[in-house]
This record gives C-alpha cells, structure tokens and sequence, in this order.
C-alpha cells in the first residue's frame, strides 16, 4: 500500500504541484469572499 501511494506520488507529481496551488487559490479567494462583505 505504501509503496503504491509512493509510486503514485513520483508518477504525478507534477499535476500534485499544479493541485496544490490550485486549492489554495480557491481558499484564498473563499477567505477573501467571506472577509469583504465585512468591510463594506
């Protein structure tokens, strides 16, 4: 099981970066939006 999970990480690694930012914008953003209404 480990070292599928292992392999699996190495063979995408890439698409995993990609993720990772891209989750993180939408949480930023989901952060901000909920924020902003707070100012006005």
């Amino acid at each position: 099981m480990a070292r599928e999970l292992k392999l699996v990480v190495h063979r995408s690694r890439d698409t995993l970066v990609a993720d990772a930012l891209g989750a993180a914008s939408l949480a930023v953003l989901l952060i901000v939006g909920l924020w902003l209404p707070g100012l006005i």
